[in-house]
């Protein structure tokens, strides 16, 4: 019996910890100028439509949502990428192209980065996360991520099934994999920028052999979709910040997968997988990361317009902005503007 209320004591003591505002411990401020950067890339898997992204979420209003929640927002336009028409499979697939978009896209956000914006960056598919992760870190060296995805997308060019790099960007990023990866045309730029200690994984349901297996062999934070059923994601996010920020003092990149999300609420993604994040669950996550005040970087990525019925593209596009307008603020008991005063007769 005092085993079990210790162990509430320090379960109920973890969940404040996070219920909170948490003060910045460290120069910068992240709030109301917000960048936001489109990456409409696809070749980091086989399924066109994905490059769509950014142009759907912009069309359904996201910056106007997010000017009207009182942010200064500036949309820097879509990134133009080479296109390869040389780029045979070594190990994955479209290597150029790939390494080529990840050091625009890292360029581009470790700019909006040093220029003090909050960096909203828009997929594309899940390979962009190389560059946002990478550029993002040029300029923050300390942060940590949050990665929220059905997916972990560790695998290294030579445990992927599949040979699509957009279940690889982790692996390219950690220092302790730069062993394990292959020399790659165009990725000569990029060198491993995270250690695993600075990753939590959340949501996770459909892991390939080669990645259960890194999860495992370095013990990396990390809570599939089980571990949401049985503790909730409320205390789920809070072990999460708990285990990658536990002085609540580092700058926090989040990169949101759509298909973390049920297919019920997103089927216009390219790798659904059934029995994800409910809607509430994943504003929630958005929501309760908006609360520290630390977050510096968002990705939102694999938004896919030409998959699905009618209505899964509606659902999915309207679940992404809900997503990336709460985790800029947008709270569900509603929002009262900047400078709002009673009306007066």
């Amino acid at each position: 019996m005092a085993c079990r209320r210790t162990l509430q004591m320090c379960r109920s003591q973890l969940l404040r910890q996070y219920d909170r505002q948490q003060p910045l411990g460290h120069v910068r401020s992240y709030g109301r100028d917000v960048a936001i950067i489109g990456a409409p890339f696809k070749k980091g898997q086989k399924l066109a439509g994905v490059e769509q992204g950014p142009q759907v979420l912009r069309e359904a209003g996201l910056i106007e949502k997010l000017r009207a929640l009182g942010h200064n927002v500036e949309d820097r336009g879509d990134l133009k990428f080479e296109v390869f028409k040389d780029d045979p499979k070594t190990f994955v697939l479209n290597p150029k192209a790939v390494g080529a978009a990840a050091k625009k896209v890292s360029d581009a956000v470790a700019q909006a980065v040093r220029d003090n914006k909050l960096t909203v960056t828009l997929g594309g598919d899940h390979s962009i996360s190389i560059g946002t992760i990478h550029g993002h870190a040029q300029a923050e060296p300390n942060l940590c991520l949050l990665w929220i995805d059905a997916h972990a997308d560790i695998n290294t060019p030579l445990t992927s099934p599949s040979g699509n790099i957009h279940g690889t960007p982790l692996s390219f990023l950690v220092n302790q994999l730069k062993d394990t990866i292959p020399a790659l045309p165009t990725f000569d730029w990029l060198q491993p920028c995270l250690n695993i200690t600075d990753i939590a994984f959340v949501g996770l349901r459909d892991l390939d052999p080669g990645e259960r297996y890194i999860l495992q062999k370095f013990n990396i934070t990390s809570f599939s979709i089980h571990e949401v059923d049985r503790y909730g994601i409320h205390e789920v996010i809070a072990r999460s910040l708990d285990a990658v920020n536990p002085k609540g003092d580092r700058p926090i990149h989040m990169s949101f997968d759509i298909d973390s999300v049920d297919p019920a609420y997103t089927g216009a993604t390219g790798t659904p997988v059934p029995g994800g994040l409910t809607f509430r669950e994943g504003m929630f996550i958005a929501e309760h990361v908006y609360r520290t005040g630390l977050l510096s970087a968002l990705d939102l990525v694999e938004v896919n317009p030409e998959l699905g019925n009618r209505q899964d593209k509606e659902n999915t596009i309207l679940t992404a902005v809900e997503v990336l307008t709460a985790c800029l603020g947008k709270k569900r008991e509603g929002n009262v503007q900047p400078g709002y005063q009673l009306p007066m007769p």
